[in-house]
């Protein structure tokens, strides 16, 4: 066995095993499925490799034992010479699954929602009109934090979206409100699927966002919105695939919300809205289950508006600007059970969550009825998770404007 990259200063290493050394986990739950579990069996005499950080276990090769490290498993370094088939790939991620997972209950799924996609004004629902969008978003991390507050840094993510959809909002009414809805279609690179493994993949076809129900009212003080959104799993997804483009999950998501102002102008606002996302069981992962559990985020701000009148134009100049935040909270547990490795089932109990602050802007301009807005957030506060920053840039040129119905 060779040991790259330890020391000191080295918070990451490289494990190699040439000869597919046999694990001994003296106080592991699964010490007596895969003390003599061979993984030589299952990659045949190719070479692993693992990506490892803190964590208790001792290994013994050719029964002589080994001095105790410390190593914990965030994820697999692939390749295709060491991981050739699609069922290898596979395995070596269940295999970083059950030594994170079994050992300390820390591991946990990502879900579809993009968060910080919403910030100022998150509860009000745009004027009668249809407007096309094209959205940008940018996410980099170097941090992992687990449940107990410790402080991993691991490789360099950057997670990339490129998106094109639209939103539209009728005159019709439903209960008062105003009905709408939106798409997003959208292209990603490098998608995290959880704390244990994430995709180095270029820009390619992931999930659509579709939102067939919107409802929007709005009063002297307040304004409101519920709605009902679906994300589809049209990404390329297969467990331990390194060319991943979605999250394999069908999710089922209800948002309402609200955006309240301090003045009779309406120049000052704070706002949130909740959204609470069921998620289905991934697909594609080889008979094995896996299945994260439901989120619940809030996403909202605390911002001012400027309404500037356009000499020649109906239409005035609006400018919005504020603070913004976010927070996620995975509500039930996450479900994996493994029916490769005696249909062990997991306990997931230390359930993941994050927090983020950062600062937004929105310009419209009338004389080409278009806005652009831009948002950053930096994450603070993770358990269970990644902790980094998140950029957006949204564009929505040409907007169409629908006049009210006139009463009779």
């Amino acid at each position: 066995m060779k040991i790259l990259g330890t020391g000191a200063a080295a918070s990451l290493s490289f494990i190699e095993f040439p000869h597919a050394p046999k694990f001994i986990f003296p106080h592991h739950p699964l010490k007596n499925l895969v003390a003599d579990y061979n993984l030589e069996h299952v990659f045949g005499s190719r070479q692993i490799r693992y990506f490892l950080n803190p964590l208790n276990f001792r290994q013994q090769e050719n029964g002589a034992p080994m001095t105790a490290r410390k190593y914990y498993p965030y994820g697999i370094c692939r390749s295709k010479a060491a991981f050739p088939s699609k069922k290898s790939k596979r395995i070596a991620a269940i295999f970083t699954l059950l030594f994170f997972c079994a050992a300390s209950a820390d591991a946990q799924l990502k879900g579809t929602h993009l968060l910080g996609d919403m910030g100022l004004q998150s509860g009000t629902q745009a004027p009668p009109s249809f407007m096309p969008a094209v959205a940008l978003y940018d996410y980099q991390t170097s941090k992992l934090i687990r449940a107990d507050g410790e402080k991993l840094d691991i490789p360099h993510i950057n997670m990339f979206l490129l998106g094109f959809g639209g939103n539209f909002v009728t005159n019709f009414k439903i209960l008062g409100g105003n009905y709408g809805g939106s798409v997003l279609i959208a292209f990603a690179s490098s998608r995290i699927e959880g704390d244990l493994v994430s995709t180095k993949s270029s820009l390619a076809f992931t999930d659509m966002y579709i939102q067939p129900l919107q409802l929007g009212w709005k009063t002297k003080k307040a304004d409101f919105t519920a709605g009902y959104a679906l994300y589809l799993p049209t990404g390329k997804y297969e467990l331990g695939g390194d060319d991943n483009a979605g999250m394999g999950i069908l999710s089922n998501e209800f948002s309402a919300g609200t955006t309240y102002y301090f003045d009779a102008q309406k120049e000052w606002n704070i706002s949130a809205l909740f959204s609470y996302a069921l998620n289905s069981r991934k697909k594609n992962t080889g008979g094995n289950e896996l299945k994260p559990g439901s989120l619940l985020t809030v996403e909202g701000g605390l911002g001012r508006t400027w309404i500037k009148p356009v000499k020649g134009n109906p239409m005035p100049m609006v400018i919005n600007a504020g603070l913004v935040y976010y927070m996620q909270f995975k509500a039930t547990k996450d479900e994996m059970m493994i029916p490769q490795i005696n249909n062990v089932e997991f306990d997931l109990k230390n359930k993941d969550r994050i927090y983020a602050l950062g600062a937004e802007g929105n310009i419209f301009i009338p004389s080409i009825k278009s806005s652009i807005g831009i948002r950053w957030l930096g994450e603070l506060g993770a358990v269970n998770r990644t902790q980094g920053n998140s950029f957006f840039l949204t564009l929505a040129p040409c907007a169409s404007f629908f006049e009210p119905k006139k009463k009779p």
